[in-house]
């Protein structure tokens, strides 16, 4: 997939899916920004009971280049994401980063999956923050835990053929012409399997995915909405996945 390099300094716009995260967003909002002029930070919020809707419209309305997309129907991690990602492109962001709100993707480690994003020496269209290479760790997991995301891991690279070390990282920074090349506004993900979805469309489209060696720091304030019940449909649509691209209904 060819791709075209910015002739200016890119339009970074990282996108934060939120529910309940009204403990994290001030310090993750401002972390984000201090990279420089050209970040600027879309806050989706599923209309959240604890009012981190409400910050993100108070932090939006003191900087221009802070946004909120309050949602309040079609709820759901997956709807949110491909909502922010649609935002985004209509615009004209060249990059869009997705990450969560809860401090288990670090803000620091943006600049580094950017420059390497816009490399002219080796473009690639898609960088994650990857727990899977060298560099990256879980950090305050158990053993059990670790083991579970490796397993996971294994399960999603053997059924959808993935070469990709860290297939759940839901921290990515995108160039848009590749999220356009996925049909971003085509994805059907409802829930946290959006994540495996883009991947797979991406490796189908043959876009260029590198991997950036991240600490994934679990949670320190608020609580996870991830639950047994959701991980084990999103494992199902692994497989759905899989089929339709057996079946040219992807």
């Amino acid at each position: 997939m060819a791709l075209s390099s910015p002739s200016r300094t890119a339009r970074v716009l990282v996108m934060v899916p939120t529910y309940n995260e009204s403990q994290n967003l001030r310090d993750l909002v401002a972390e984000i920004l201090r990279h420089g002029p050209e970040y600027h930070v879309l806050v989706v919020d599923d209309h959240s009971p604890d009012g981190t809707w409400k910050i993100a419209q108070e932090l939006a309305a003191a900087d221009a280049r802070v946004h909120l997309l309050h949602r309040e129907t079609d709820k759901g991690r997956g709807n949110a994401g491909r909502a922010g990602f649609c935002w985004g492109l209509e615009r004209g962001y060249d990059v869009l980063v997705e990450m969560d709100a809860d401090f288990s993707h670090p803000p620091r480690y943006l600049p580094v999956m950017i420059e390497r994003l816009l490399r002219a020496d080796a473009p690639v269209g898609l960088v994650l923050g990857s727990r899977g290479v060298s560099g990256g760790s879980d950090v305050d997991r158990g053993a059990l835990r670790r083991l579970i995301t490796v397993l996971a891991n294994l399960y999603i690279r053997i059924v959808l053929g993935l070469a990709v070390r860290d297939c759940n990282s839901g921290f990515r920074a995108w160039r848009a012409d590749a999220l356009r090349a996925i049909g971003i506004e085509h994805s059907f993900s409802s829930g946290p399997s959006i994540v495996q979805e883009l991947l797979y469309k991406a490796a189908r489209a043959k876009v260029g995915v590198a991997e950036i060696g991240i600490e994934f720091i679990d949670r320190k304030r608020g609580s996870s909405t991830l639950n047994m019940r959701i991980l084990l449909r999103g494992y199902v649509t692994v497989l759905k996945l899989r089929w339709l691209g057996i079946t040219g209904r992807l």
